[in-house]
């Protein structure tokens, strides 16, 4: 598992808000108030406990009303937050910011998810923003998705490109096995896919195939005794409008870049 202080990532996100200083809220008397953040469209929620550890960082105490992967209606509140009334609106648009982000990715996960069969794994990908990865990734996983690879360190991906760079796909495929026990390899035609089949990838990624190019693919797989031994990703072009087709193929996996780089974040708020 690799290790990640969130702590320290809130503590920058924080940091980053409020420059030198909040100039509009050391206007205020100093008083002890009360506030929430309400959701105010139906939603998967997620990120509470992150959005609870900002406002705990200038001292604010916090009840979570809504956990992780709660389904919430418009009106409904997710956080009930007391303390002081400039440090919580000093924290409350870093952690509206990442919580509604999270909600959206989380939300968004759950639609894909729910059209697809139990055997069909939904992954993300690292199409994250920098500095959110691990947010982006947990929010996948909140709503019924997979991380997959966090970082690059975690498993080989042999991609187009690194093809392009390299010799083959073949010399690529046998200098991974032998330093990796587990590889993935991304192939753009039934040829290439049955090269790394038989050369003992992990997992293969179709990219940009159509349901029908799947289904011939795995036809074929299944022909040469090879289908078996490998997990089928379908990736490139797949939307809450054809993912049902894509998961009607008989492919384990499949990975969707827009639920994290095409964020549509929740509409919540927080009211005093």
């Amino acid at each position: 598992m690799i290790s990640f202080n969130s702590k320290k990532q809130l503590i920058a996100f924080l940091a980053e808000d409020i420059g030198k200083g909040d100039i509009t809220s050391v206007l205020l008397p100093r008083k002890k108030i009360t506030a929430k953040i309400i959701s105010r469209e139906k939603a998967i929620v997620a990120g509470v406990n992150h959005a609870r550890e900002i406002f705990k960082l200038k001292g604010c105490n916090v009840t979570i009303v809504k956990k992780d992967g709660s389904r919430v209606n418009p009106n409904d509140v997710i956080l009930k937050i007391t303390g002081d009334a400039g440090k919580i609106l000093t924290c409350e648009r870093t952690a509206l910011n990442l919580l509604t982000r999270m909600s959206g990715i989380a939300t968004q996960t759950s639609e894909l998810v729910k059209k697809i069969s139990n055997k069909t794994k939904l992954y993300a990908t690292r199409k994250t923003a920098p500095g959110l990865r691990y947010f982006d990734k947990e929010a996948v996983e909140i709503g019924g998705g997979v991380r997959h690879r966090l970082r690059l360190d975690e498993m080989v991906m042999i991609k187009d490109n690194h093809i392009a760079v390299s010799d083959s796909l073949l010399s690529l495929i046998k200098s991974a096995k032998k330093k990796h026990k587990k590889f993935e390899v991304e192939v753009e035609n039934t040829a290439d896919a049955i090269l790394a089949a038989r050369e003992g990838a992990t997992i293969i990624m179709l990219d940009n195939f159509s349901p029908k190019q799947i289904k011939k693919t795995i036809h074929v797989l299944k022909g040469e005794k090879l289908r078996d031994k490998v997990l089928l990703e379908a990736s490139g072009g797949i939307n809450v409008k054809n993912i049902a087709k894509y998961g009607k193929t008989g492919v384990d996996i499949i990975s969707v870049g827009s639920i994290t780089n095409s964020v549509k974040g929740i509409d919540m708020s927080l009211e005093v």
